[in-house]
């Protein structure tokens, strides 16, 4: 068995060809968010990693093995549900206020600007259908966010800085006062809205 104890986010520092040459390791998102497993690289090598508590590994991330070697890890494609609006009625904010409600439930979820993607639960699938989203079944790579989830590197195409309690800069703005926020109206947040026009192609 390789042991491999080092990870290079995407590569970084690493020449493009090196990268590109590597042996390639793909893991579903079950795995690559565990910091201790073995695995088979795609010259048939056993693996054993063994990674900081908490790290997550990405698609795109470089493992380092004891003998040198670089080997690059893909996000296999596994089942997951792929949540946008309806393109006819929807807009951002339906897309937003989807990843509200997703978020108060505390799953892993990958957010994208026209999408998101979430593992399979069809209790959280009619959900969004009530919400009159468009939910379909599909096998694709899944890189949730990170930060709530331990990720301690954020993946290539997210933001340049830790989110969470995790992240270890400070804030100069006083917290010594509560603020408090006032408005004239109330929503219901669990309450759907509907749309007026023609069927979007999914139940209402």
């Amino acid at each position: 068995m390789l042991i491999c104890s080092k990870r290079m986010p995407q590569g970084k520092g690493l020449a493009r060809v090196l990268v590109q040459r590597a042996a390639t390791l793909t893991l579903d998102w079950d795995t690559r968010q565990k910091s201790r497993f073995d695995a088979t690289d795609s010259q048939g090598r056993t693996l054993g990693v063994f990674l900081p508590r908490g790290t997550v590994v990405r698609g795109g991330d470089v493992l380092v093995a004891e003998d040198g070697s670089l080997i690059r890890v893909q996000a296999a494609n596994q089942a997951v549900l792929h949540i946008t609006a309806c393109p006819e009625h929807g807009s951002a904010f339906d897309l937003m206020r989807a990843a509200y409600h997703l978020g108060n439930r505390h799953v892993p979820i990958e957010l994208q600007p026209d999408h998101l993607k979430i593992e399979p639960d069809h209790v959280l699938a009619e959900l969004m259908s009530a919400m009159h989203m468009i939910v379909t079944h599909l096998q694709a790579p899944f890189e949730p966010e990170g930060g709530a989830y331990g990720d301690n590197a954020m993946m290539g195409h997210a933001h340049g800085h830790a989110h969470g309690p995790s992240h270890d800069h400070e804030h100069a703005h006083d917290h010594s006062h509560s603020h408090s926020h006032t408005h004239g109206h109330d929503h219901d947040p669990t309450h759907p809205h509907g749309h007026d026009g023609p069927d979007c192609g999914h139940p209402h």
